[in-house]
This record gives structure tokens, sequence and C-alpha cells, in this order.
């Protein structure tokens, strides 16, 4: 039986690079068309055959995100404005402003957290219809580090008055979310895993935007999550059933605006609230559930779980994932925690 200090050791041999590590999240092989990432410039390019209001922009990033596959056709509606995001983020608002609905794509570190400002003043403020996305969000960048680590993304783009901010589950929710904002009169920002995240919808239910999607019934707590974490939390639930418990699953993929009714109904509910992000814990989804909890007067049994409030460690994703009980095993001891008052 492997103990907690093996687990550590394991962990930290990983991180120091004195350990081989493989895990099938963190190789390559996984499915093109599974991938968020690599959807994007697929899906937009398909909505753009019928929708010539359609442009995309990235910084330097097209191989990344693979807009290239919108650029190869339609390259006449494609800008690459090189490593510039600010300056692409400028440009997306004054085509947004002539009346094209543009996406502009980078990583999600430099477009919530470079290109604040630019969201805010040139996109939220005059209200256009620019869609950020901003991809490899949390510590899906993994060895790559803190400055290409997104985890406060959430909490600063939150805060932003008249910005949407929506969180993709797979890449079939992806696809509804494209499609969905097209006509979605307001800025948005549009948050994307690392590109190999598992699926969840077979089908998407019809998005409406500040309306969660409940995934699984439950009476002993329920898991409010979002993005990259629907995934490992729909398998927290699974382990959780297996001992007893009925966790409800709700995927509040529009951190804003917040389905308060799906929170309240929770917190009535089924008495407990567990939040997972894979994000910093200040700030973003737990903290918006927490205010909304409050602000109703309600006081369930409850718990914020994402990536402390710390820079993460150098590894491989399902590493860290891993290491911060962001994974299935570690978000169904979290919640029995929880629920057993630790």
């Amino acid at each position: 039986m492997t103990t907690t200090q093996d687990q550590t050791q394991d962990q930290a041999a990983i991180f120091n690079g004195t350990a081989t590590f493989k895990d099938s999240r963190s190789v390559d092989g996984t499915d093109t068309r599974a991938m968020p990432a690599f959807v994007l410039g697929e899906e937009l390019a398909e909505l753009a055959e019928v929708d010539p209001r359609i442009v995309v922009l990235t910084a330097d990033l097209g191989r990344s995100n693979r807009t290239t596959d919108f650029a190869a056709r339609h390259p006449d509606r494609f800008v690459n404005a090189g490593i510039a995001e600010k300056n692409m983020i400028t440009m997306a608002a004054g085509m947004a402003a002539s009346g094209l609905v543009p996406f502009a794509a980078t990583f999600g570190s430099f477009a919530a957290l470079l290109c604040a400002e630019q969201i805010r003043t040139d996109c939220a403020y005059p209200d256009l219809p620019v869609r950020v996305v901003g991809h490899h969000s949390g510590m899906s960048m993994g060895f790559y580090g803190t400055s290409h680590h997104s985890l406060e993304d959430l909490a600063m783009m939150r805060s932003i008055a008249d910005l949407t901010v929506v969180s993709a589950t797979d890449a079939n929710h992806l696809r509804a979310l494209l499609r969905l904002s097209l006509d979605h009169p307001h800025a948005m920002y549009l948050r994307l895993g690392r590109g190999r995240d598992p699926e969840v919808y077979a089908e998407v239910p019809e998005l409406v935007v500040g309306k969660a999607l409940t995934l699984r019934e439950g009476t002993d707590l329920t898991i409010v999550t979002t993005g990259s974490e629907v995934a490992p939390a729909m398998q927290a639930a699974d382990d959780l059933a297996a001992a007893g418990v009925e966790a409800r699953v709700v995927d509040m993929w529009t951190i804003s605006p917040l389905d308060r009714d799906a929170v309240l109904a929770a917190a009535r509910e089924t008495g407990a609230v567990l939040t997972v992000e894979e994000a910093n814990g200040t700030g973003g989804l737990g903290s918006a559930v927490a205010e909304c909890l409050l602000d109703a007067g309600l006081a369930p049994r409850f718990r914020r779980h994402g990536v402390p409030d710390q820079h993460v460690p150098v590894g491989p994703p399902a590493a860290l994932y891993a290491h911060y009980r962001l994974d299935g095993a570690g978000i169904a001891a979290v919640a029995r925690e929880l629920l057993e008052g630790n």
C-alpha cells in the first residue's frame, strides 16, 4: 500500500526531474478532434462559411490554438498580430466597433493577466462583442512555469463589469459555446483548458448564458465546478456513490453572470456545497459561490477547493492535478472531509 509519505516523495521526484512520469493525460496521442484547443480553429472556420462577421486573431500562437485551420480556409479574415497581445485585443475591439465578431486567442495567462486593461477599457466598457479566448488556462502549461500558468484569470475577469465569463468543459461544449457567442451582445472571456479534456457531453443541452447545467443529481452534497474540473468531479461523484454518498454535480460554465438559483438550490436541497476549480482559490468560482450564499443568508457546510494561494511548481499537468487533489480521487477525498467536518 502506498503511503502519503511515499506519494509525496514520488511527486517531489517528478517535480525535480529525477523520476519518470508517464500518464495518458500528459502525453501525445489524444485524438485532435477531442481537444478544445484544436477544435477552436476548425469550428470557427465552419461557422465563418455562413457568417461573414467572423474574424480571428492570434498573437503568434496559431499552431498552439490551431487557428491556422481557420487561416487556411479564410486567410482574408485572419490576423496574426505577432507577440503583441495588448495590441491584438485593441485591434479586435476596433473590428467589433465596425460590425464584425472577432475572436482573439492566446494563452490564458497572456489574455487575462497581460491584457486586463484592454479587455476592460477597450472591450467591456464600450460593450463591444469581442470574444477573448484564453486557452491552455490553469496549470495546463505545466513545465512552462508560473509565467504561463493562468490561475488568476477567473478572479480578474469576473471583476470586470459587462464582461461575460464562460468556461468550456470539453470539445463538444466548446463548439456549442462558440455558436452561442455569435449573437451574444456583450464582450466575452472564453476560458479553455489544456486541450486534452475528456468528453463530458456526448450531446450538449441548450445553453443559456447565466444558467448552469446539472449533470448529476444528489442529496448529500453539491459539487459546483467548471471547465477542466467537470470530468474529475463526475469521477469523484462516482467514487462517492460507491461509498453511499450521493453528490450532485453542477457545471457552472458561466462564471459571470453566476447562476444564483442553482447555487441557492444546492445549499437548500443538499446542505453541503463544494466548489472545485483549476484556478487560484482566491476570488474565482469558489468566491463567487460564497458571496452568493452569504448574500442570501445561507450557511451550508461549504468549502472552496482549488489551487492554494501560491505559485505552483513546475511539472506535468496530471502530476500537478494529483498534487493539488484536483483529480477525481482528490476531489472525492475533499468532499468526504467536508461531510465529516474536517
